[in-house]
């Protein structure tokens, strides 16, 4: 029987999660629930229902697992909660500082209700996390990098678009080559934000705008751009359409360690990543996850879990037997 799928939420990181249901034979898309007007989303499965987040109060006995893809700092610390209390949730809330909190709040919601529910899968936090921790337990005596980009960042985007003035943004996380440089070849720099990356921002001005007070805007920014060199480029709507209508992202987690009686040996890790596309990536790591959040549910397990405390055969569709013949 297929994994039933439910997703809350149909922006982009919903329209990925679909993506990535569909390539998972031993799940289907059951539903997908939205806080507008149902009759204004298209979903692309065919047969899918389009339902009002309303319905989820009724909904479970239809859903296995609900896949939560509403805004992260501000709808998931509100909705993976209460949902975590109805249904098996998965959510991709990426606040790093906020982590442990939502953490415990999902915790006992889940455990109320007898479910799973898996926070923060994606790629950072997620992926990397998990290589930041098998790197640390490897070499623990050793240095953490973590580099973003070259790609566009969507919440800096939207912080942009929300200037006075501005009809579109994309902005453009990228890394310091030489930064980058010097940490692949072990010299383990000590660096500041400003070294690491840089920022780039194409702008579509509304016609009239002040472009003088909008750039200044942009570079002081407090938490988005005033610590980092920032250049800001205005374009037309042509251009945007033309040169910035994808999400590419994508990055590395890097560690430096010595090892010997001397720590005479210097080994570097590094976990990358390149992607055309960051929602349907995400999507791609939440969907898995959804398959953990479904059996280690079905094995009686509760409450919350992040990606370092679940087991990888429980992400794979293959048995044991398999992963252990052909991945082992």
């Amino acid at each position: 029987m297929a994994i039933r799928i439910g997703i809350l939420g149909y922006g982009n990181l919903g329209k990925g999660v679909e993506s990535a249901v569909r390539q998972n034979p031993d799940m289907e898309l059951a539903a997908v629930f939205t806080r507008r007007d149902p009759k204004s989303l298209q979903v692309r499965t065919e047969g899918v229902r389009v339902l009002s987040a309303d319905a989820l109060e009724t909904m479970q006995d239809g859903i296995d697992v609900l896949i939560l893809c509403g805004g992260s700092a501000t709808d998931l610390p509100e909705q993976t909660p209460k949902y975590a209390a109805l249904y098996n949730v998965v959510d991709s809330f990426d606040t790093h500082a906020r982590i442990p909190e939502h953490f415990d709040d999902v915790d006992a919601a889940a455990k109320r209700g007898g479910k799973v529910g898996i926070i923060s899968c994606g790629w950072d936090p997620g992926m990397f996390s998990l290589n930041r921790l098998y790197a640390n337990c490897i070499l623990p005596e050793g240095e953490d990098y973590t580099f973003w980009g070259k790609g566009v960042s969507q919440g800096h985007s939207d912080a942009v678009r929300r200037i006075a003035g501005v009809k579109d943004a994309r902005q453009y996380t990228i890394p310091v080559p030489e930064a980058l440089e010097s940490v692949r070849n072990g010299e383990n720099p000590e660096l500041t934000t400003r070294q690491k990356h840089t920022r780039e921002c194409f702008v579509v001005a509304e016609e009239g705008a002040d472009l003088a007070r909008i750039e200044e805007e942009i570079r002081t920014m407090p938490n988005y751009f005033a610590d980092y060199d920032t250049t800001v480029h205005f374009i037309t709507e042509e251009e945007m359409k033309r040169d910035h209508s994808g999400l590419p992202h994508g990055g590395c987690v890097i560690r430096t360690g010595k090892t010997g009686l001397n720590r005479e040996h210097g080994h570097v890790i590094e976990y990358s990543l390149k992607l055309d596309s960051n929602p349907e990536f995400t999507g791609s790591v939440i969907v898995a996850y959804a398959r953990a959040a479904y059996r280690m549910n079905r094995e009686g397990m509760s409450g919350c879990k992040t990606v370092f405390d679940i087991a990888p055969a429980y992400l794979s569709a293959r048995s044991a037997e398999e992963l252990r013949a052909h991945l082992l």
